[in-house]
């Protein structure tokens, strides 16, 4: 066992590199090949972490409770707080940073397991089987209305399908009014643009919006997870404070169509730029829910996961990562880590888990796996087979390689996807 030498004496991946923002597969695969762990720098974090790239490493940094995610976890002495860093430095008042620090993204162990109970049930195998016929319904509607967004017979399918099926889904399930549903829409493109500028203001005006919300359903209580949460919170404030109650519903929400959309829009592009896994998939619909799992893998919209510790010294691929340490998993590497995937570059639909589950670690692994994985690769298979069904001469308005994207570390997110329909 040694500790990490090489690239922490060379200098660290910058993962706000233009070339890695370019080609992040091919970044991520030359990191993977050339050690098990590289530093890595993260845009307002003071120091660099680790970044684990290869598929059985990122499992176990993703599954071992040697890690944890709230660095106050570490015995003996808390650990540097990198989350907490890169909020500051992008603008969010004090007052504001419990909001998305303390929440079921960041909290470990028992902590984690309580509020997870708490909304759990709305995601079980079978409740999302029940949403399929709504799911489906508001495909088909957005789908009708699609030609008429269309200019010249080109439409901009995140706008006008990737991004409102997804909110409208997790709205109605959260219980979010859907006049209120464009200012959500606003404020996630705001919270996930390159530019941090407004990042503050963009937060408050969500913080100020759920307690409004708090207190509508107080007064009216609707068939929806809000009011089951706001009753949680009355009735037992130890199983749900204050700020865990706003920092839930934030989380929900944002969690739960952010990814859904470029799952959507990623899948779609990928799709249409592989015409022989297009025309398979049309002849074979059956195979829908592997494709879904396949572009997961292969197109994920999340590279990076967030910043965990070493609760003690832990030996990764023969290094040593130390007590108090940062590390990333590397999401995207892992997918595309020739270890485990034969030819992982390529996309291959009929491509066959290892046994019963999935195989890949696009929704993550471990006590953190997605809660919404199964309503997310339901929105998604839902999405493609409307779309195609309803657009059998559907392509790219343009090449694959000229398709817009928003040059965000750790994230694969196309701006816009314009189709000729």
């Amino acid at each position: 066992m040694s500790t990490p030498q090489g690239p922490a004496a060379t200098g660290a991946f910058d993962l706000t590199d233009p070339a890695l923002l370019d080609d992040p597969h091919g970044g991520f695969a030359r990191m993977r090949e050339r050690a098990p762990m590289v530093r890595g720098t993260i845009p307002g974090a003071a120091a660099p972490v680790w970044l684990v790239t290869r598929y059985d490493d990122v499992k176990t940094v993703l599954g071992d409770t040697r890690f944890v995610n709230d660095p106050a976890h570490v015995p003996g002495r808390g650990a540097e707080n990198i989350r907490e860093q890169v909020i500051r430095a992008r603008g969010i008042p004090p007052e504001y940073a419990r909001y998305v620090l303390d929440g079921i993204l960041d909290a470990d162990g028992e902590d984690h397991i309580r509020l997870r109970r708490l909304v759990s049930r709305a995601f079980t195998a079978r409740r999302v089987a029940e949403l399929r016929p709504r799911v489906a319904e508001i495909a088909e509607d957005l789908l009708d209305r699609l030609p008429g967004a269309a200019e010249d017979g080109v439409a901009d399918l995140m706008e006008h399908f990737a991004y409102p099926l997804p909110i409208t889904v997790i709205c109605e399930l959260v219980g979010i009014p859907e006049e209120d549903r464009p200012r959500w829409r606003e404020w996630g493109a705001a919270l996930f643009a390159p530019d941090p500028a407004g990042f503050g203001a963009v937060l408050r005006d969500m913080v100020g919006h759920i307690e409004e919300l708090i207190v509508r359903r107080r007064a009216a209580p609707g068939d929806d997870l809000l009011t089951g949460l706001v009753h949680v919170h009355d009735e037992d404030g130890d199983r749900l404070g204050d700020a865990e109650l706003v920092t839930m519903v934030l989380t929900l929400v944002l969690a739960g169509h952010e990814t859904t959309a470029h799952l959507i829009g990623n899948g779609t592009a990928a799709l249409l730029a592989h015409p022989g896994q297009l025309a398979l998939l049309r002849r074979e619909p059956e195979l829908m829910p592997r494709a879904v799992h396949e572009l997961m893998r292969w197109c994920g919209p999340v590279h990076l996961t967030r910043t965990r510790y070493a609760a003690e010294d832990v030996e990764i691929g023969g290094m040593t990562v130390r007590r108090g340490e940062a590390v990333v998993a590397v999401l995207a590497g892992a997918n595309r880590d020739p270890r485990v995937f034969d030819d992982p570059d390529r996309l291959d639909i009929t491509r066959e888990p290892d046994g019963r589950r999935e195989d890949h670690v696009g929704f993550g692994h471990g006590l953190h796996y997605c809660l919404g994985a199964a309503l997310a690769r339901q929105e998604g298979e839902v999405a493609l087979a409307a779309l195609l069904r309803r657009f059998p001469h559907l392509a790219l308005a343009v090449p694959p390689g000229d398709l817009p994207r928003q040059p965000l570390p750790g994230m694969w997110r196309l701006a816009r996807l314009p189709l000729r329909l």
